[in-house]
């Protein structure tokens, strides 16, 4: 049986404590809210109530842990009244587990993966490459191995690149803003898979790292995907310049999970 005081158990348990549950994240996003609106303090719970259309108790009751009936047009009148963007409202969403459900992902190799496979190696003007929901690398163009060799190691996981390994603070410039946006894609995918014991190996190792503590800490953000997200990196054995890139995302219809990425010059 494992140790309790164990420092990976006690992350995770931080986790599931601060940011897992729906009240949690609903006081976060009060509090966010309030801030939008230019307050000092989190907007009021009677005030998110007087903007669903409820009762004040039946707030109380949902932001206290309370088995309350949450219908999609509950969760869009609460998702309007506390002004969530659109990734904040798909975590929101995920917590009626009656409506939303995720297909198996496939076993092992088969057909899907290998032909997944061939249209990343096609890609040959730009890099480019395919994770799964936990950023492991499944595959890479040419390009992409040039630019970033560590994604021909065994395990090569983007996430853990970006957040543990010193070669990622130099070769992404602004590695703080990217760092905290790739945090607030593991916070969404934890939501949604919060047994899976990979993201959660990656939670408990990122904490480690005082810089990725610091911006984990600074608040509940949520994304869901880096659609068009721009990169400046510095990658002196591919141009004696500042590179800057975009990420176009593909997600595929039949590997649930999977993520196609291509890096788009600007």
């Amino acid at each position: 049986m494992a140790d309790s005081t164990d420092p990976d158990i006690a992350d995770f348990a931080d986790f599931q404590l601060e940011f897992a549950d729906l009240p949690a994240l609903l006081r976060a996003w009060r509090a966010e809210a309030g801030a939008k609106l230019g307050r000092k303090k989190p907007l009021p719970q009677k005030e998110v109530a007087h903007r669903m259309g409820v009762s004040e108790r039946w707030y109380r009751a949902l932001e206290s842990g309370a088995q309350v009936p949450l219908t999609l047009d509950t969760l869009t009148g609460l998702a309007d009244a506390l002004d969530l963007g659109p990734d904040e409202r798909t975590a929101l969403y995920w917590y009626r587990l009656t409506e939303v459900s995720d297909e198996e992902q496939p076993k092992g190799e088969d057909g899907r993966i290998a032909k997944l496979k061939e249209f990343v190696d096609a890609q040959t003007a730009f890099p480019a490459y395919l994770i799964d929901h936990a950023w492991n690398i499944l595959a890479y163009n040419a390009l992409m191995a040039t630019w970033f060799p560590w994604v021909r190691e065994p395990r090569a996981n983007l996430m853990r690149w970006v957040l543990e390994i010193p070669d990622s603070r130099e070769q992404i410039i602004d590695w703080r803003q990217q760092a905290s946006l790739y945090l607030a894609q593991l916070r969404f995918t934890l939501v949604r898979r919060p047994d899976d014991p990979t993201l959660k190996s990656l939670l408990t190792s990122a904490l480690r790292d005082p810089g990725c503590r610091e911006l984990w800490d600074a608040g509940p953000r949520i994304i869901a995907f880096r659609q068009g997200g721009k990169f400046r990196l510095s990658l002196p054995h591919v141009s004696q310049t500042e590179l800057v890139v975009t990420s176009q995302v593909l997600l595929p219809a039949y590997y649930p999970g999977a993520r196609f990425v291509a890096l788009i010059p600007v």
